[in-house]
């Protein structure tokens, strides 16, 4: 078994309530990291689009906890706060938790993400069966505040962190989708992973120097409950046809660009097929 180098490390993980942020959380403490998750409950009992298998509404209802309490009981160490990325403030009080609680914050994995569907074709009702809205200001702000201008935020509290305390090891990877240079159906999610992946480039750009390297991440689709028959189908009729990923698999990628195997990659996209 190849070590990682992890052990003991402090790793922050956004969206860490279920699906890709959980089994990195999950991954990330078995190789001894000390994890500190964060996530934010989306409640939509009663409001959720019917196209989306209802077990996803009720993964993204829930809290940390038991994420929490499987790590703990294998051994590892784990903590969260819940929070909303929307809210510039959250960044630094998120590390001052994470701090608090095992350390400075080593590897961030930029996880955590806001979806719905817009479009910019008028009366277009749905894809993959989804409720799509036209493009708006409130789309637009709602997709970037969490999905571009969170990560930018929080790479640039972890630059600061690691300079004043002359750190000189530190990863940070984003993870991002295959549509961020144009997403039809889902504009302003694609524009904004793809303004999350230019922030990360240039951190790996001016970041390099100080030891630390950053990574984009872009998985194939993953089963984090959000596949209904009806995208399976269709991901399977595309040429090439798309392979459906488990977030474990995910997570085994991350933990690969956390570890000390990867410290002479930066700066890379790192596609997932």
């Amino acid at each position: 078994m190849i070590d990682p180098g992890l052990r003991g490390r402090v790793a922050l993980v956004t969206g860490a309530n279920q699906g890709i942020g959980a089994a990195a959380a999950r991954a990330l403490a078995a190789e001894g990291a000390h994890v500190f998750l964060t996530y934010l409950r989306v409640d939509r009992a009663g409001h959720g689009d019917p196209a989306l298998p209802r077990a996803y509404d009720e993964v993204r209802a829930r809290s940390a906890a038991a994420v929490v309490e499987a790590i703990c009981q294998a051994g590892g160490r784990a903590d969260a706060w819940e929070a909303d990325l929307a809210d510039p403030a959250v960044v630094p009080e998120l590390f001052n938790r994470a701090e608090a609680a095992f350390g400075p914050v080593e590897i961030l994995v930029n996880n955590a993400s806001f979806w719905h569907g817009d479009t910019f074709v008028p009366d277009r009702a749905e894809r993959f069966g989804w409720r799509l809205m036209p493009v708006s200001a409130e789309t637009c702000d709602r997709h970037f505040a969490v999905n571009s201008r969170a990560p930018a935020l929080l790479i640039a509290e972890f630059a600061r962190r690691h300079a004043a305390r002359g750190a000189q090891w530190g990863r940070i990877v984003s993870l991002t989708t295959g549509g961020a240079p144009g997403f039809p159906g889902e504009v302003s999610y694609g524009a904004s992973k793809n303004a999350v992946e230019s922030y990360t480039m240039a951190a790996a750009a001016e970041l390099g120097p100080l030891g630390v390297t950053a990574n984009v991440l872009s998985p194939p689709p993953t089963d984090t409950g959000w596949i209904s028959a009806q995208v399976a189908a269709e991901l399977a009729q595309a040429t090439p046809p798309y392979r459906i990923a488990k977030p474990e698999e995910v997570a085994e990628a991350i933990v690969f660009l956390a570890s000390h195997q990867a410290r002479c990659i930066n700066g890379q996209r790192i596609v997932m097929h």
